[in-house]
């Protein structure tokens, strides 16, 4: 999943700082003042990781990605930058069924011609982010 990140670039004296509005406690910054903004990312990645693990070790739910825009309406982000970062939360949804579903040959094609042009790993797990999405947005 595309997760949002708010991006506080730093400086020779400030060291890069990454958050990751929709995971609790997703936040992180270079080691030292003067680290490169993709030593930041590699950190923010795993720091990631890390909080979705805690969250499903406690048996609480995956936040799924919030919208960049509304995140941008915090005043606490004003002046930062912002970007994506691809997440792959199946590891933190526990173990995998095996299911049959039974769908259109032209909606099987639709899905099969998305998940290869926007190089998704599978149709399946296509369908497990299309099935968080709609359970999300009904839950709100």
């Amino acid at each position: 999943m595309q997760y949002p990140i708010a991006i506080e670039w730093g400086d020779e004296h400030t060291a890069t700082g990454i958050v990751f509005p929709d995971i609790p406690g997703a936040i992180t910054a270079g080691d030292t003042a003067g680290d490169t903004v993709e030593q930041a990312y590699e950190m923010a990645v795993e720091v990631a990781h890390i909080q979705l693990e805690e969250l499903a070790a406690a048996g609480q739910a995956i936040p799924m990605p919030g919208d960049i825009a509304e995140h941008r309406k915090n005043p606490d982000f004003a002046g930062w930058g912002w970007g994506l970062v691809e997440i792959d939360v199946t590891p933190y949804l526990g173990k995998t069924e095996k299911v049959n579903v039974t769908l259109p040959g032209r909606v099987v094609k639709q899905i099969d011609d998305y998940v290869s042009l926007h190089g998704i790993k599978s149709r399946s797990a296509f369908l497990t982010r299309a099935a968080l999405h709609e359970l999300e947005r009904s839950a709100g």
